[in-house]
């Protein structure tokens, strides 16, 4: 029993059917994502093997970069492999063009990860594995990285969208020699990339020029960098968990405020923004840049309007809670919208919605505004209100200063006006004179931003 079990844990085809079988469920359907190297090869060769006897789906994408000259001599070879085992294949063509300050590799990778996400299927199955581990973690040590950065790649991972497959790796405790020995005894056919061989990209420099060395020293140094890998993973999660603890102390109304954030060290609110960063989708700066910001945040006043551009994100302040906000300018419209009716007032310009339902002693009186005409504008300045039919007149500016709107919300705020006077303004409400009376039915605007 003991030598079954020592010659099941050697074999490359039993560790990925104890992969396999931990994540996947039967009538699974999984897309191996196949380059025509030897490790794909190799992974399609095993899943092919497995398929039937664990009662999977399986096939193919090929990513065509369009960078070297071989690449539809690679297209055809993978096209072929896969007609030979009788499995479909889709591949996938790209033109990859230099971006200033963006390795070309960074560029492919993530043009990579953009079909992965539009692939059906319930996992995308990539052959990295534990060499790849090992130089990615001295690559990010490299640049630089932080706790999140330096954890080792896992197993399984989703996708930004989760109608997309999650990412699988069956491969990442095998080593490039065990694959190497796996496609000789099986006599398996791969191509050469000959970018593969160039040491002017930095994984192949340490790969040729590095490990070779490090391997003379220290010949284990793929599990020892992996099991490295591995407790920062956990440490990252760590973080991750101190983030959520510290922002249910600091958030109100779904803000983060910046009195609590004082309240914290300075690494656990520079941890805490980073985490909020993330769950607002936004691409993070260095860690230069988000000490920057922090250190900015931690000194405003109340009464100070902090703002800063970050990609697409706009990061705002008012009265002490953050902001994150979509960044992109909207495109321009007429200066006026007329409502005719409608259920539903798309306002482009506005990045939103007006909903209007007929609701019984609330809302817009209907007979009120027959004169109109009844337009939507945005601020112009000067407009005069009166919510309250038991209060006095009183400029726009000051209810929305007491309502605690901010500015920016103020400035993109959509108004209805019926002929030149103003009938309501969302989050303040309607115009005493347009007010429904009793057992009347009423019309009701609602605003509803993207």
């Amino acid at each position: 029993m003991a030598h079954l079990r020592k010659s099941k844990s050697s074999s490359l085809l039993c560790d990925t059917e104890e992969v396999l079988l931990a994540h996947i469920k039967q009538g699974n359907h999984l897309a191996i994502a196949l380059s025509g190297g030897i490790d794909s090869v190799v992974l399609l060769h095993v899943l092919v093997t497995l398929s039937k006897q664990l009662q999977f789906t399986l096939s193919a994408v090929h990513v065509n970069h369009g960078i070297s000259s071989n690449a539809t001599l690679w297209s055809r070879f993978c096209c072929d492999l896969c007609h030979s085992y009788g499995i479909s294949s889709y591949v996938a063509y790209l033109q990859i063009t230099k971006e200033a300050g963006i390795s070309l590799e960074a560029i492919a990778r993530e043009e990579r990860y953009r079909i992965f996400g539009h692939i059906q299927a319930d996992y995308v199955v990539l052959a990295q594995h534990l060499d790849d581990q090992a130089e990615t973690l001295l690559l990010q040590l490299f640049r630089g990285a932080g706790v999140k950065g330096l954890s080792a790649m896992p197993v399984t991972r989703k996708q930004a969208s989760d109608a997309a497959p999650q990412i699988l790796r069956p491969l990442l405790d095998v080593s490039r020699s065990r694959i190497e020995d796996y496609a000789r005894q099986n006599k398996l056919n791969w191509i050469n990339d000959e970018s593969n061989d160039s040491i002017t990209f930095n994984r192949n420099f340490l790969r040729h020029e590095i490990l070779p060395i490090l391997r003379k020293r220290y010949p284990n140094y793929p599990k020892t960098l992996l099991r490295t890998s591995r407790h920062l993973s956990e440490a990252s999660l760590l973080l991750e968990e101190l983030a959520e603890i510290d922002s249910a102390h600091c958030l109100d109304s779904g803000k983060l405020q910046v009195e609590n954030l004082r309240k914290l060290s300075f690494s656990r609110a520079k941890n805490l923004l980073r985490y909020t960063l993330i769950q607002h989708g936004v691409t993070l700066p260095s860690t230069a840049k988000i000490e920057n910001i922090l250190n900015q945040l931690l000194s405003i006043g109340m009464d100070n309007q902090f703002h800063i551009n970050l990609g697409d994100t706009e990061i705002r302040c008012y009265k002490g809670a953050i902001y994150m906000l979509p960044g992109k300018t909207p495109p321009q419209e007429p200066k006026q919208c007329v409502w005719h009716g409608e259920k539903y007032l798309p306002l482009q310009h506005f990045r939103g919605t007006i909903r209007f339902t007929q609701v019984k002693n609330q809302g817009i009186s209907q007979q009120k505004i027959l004169n109109g005409p009844v337009t939507v504008r945005s601020r112009s300045g000067g407009e005069r209100f009166t919510p309250a039919c038991n209060r006095p007149r009183r400029s726009l500016k000051n209810l929305l200063q007491e309502a605690a709107i901010p500015p920016w919300e103020r400035i993109a705020m959509p108004l209805l006006f019926c002929g030149e006077k103003l009938i309501w303004v969302p989050g303040i409400g309607i115009d005493c004179e347009f007010q429904v009376n009793s057992d009347e039915i009423g019309i009701l605007p609602t605003w509803d931003p993207k």
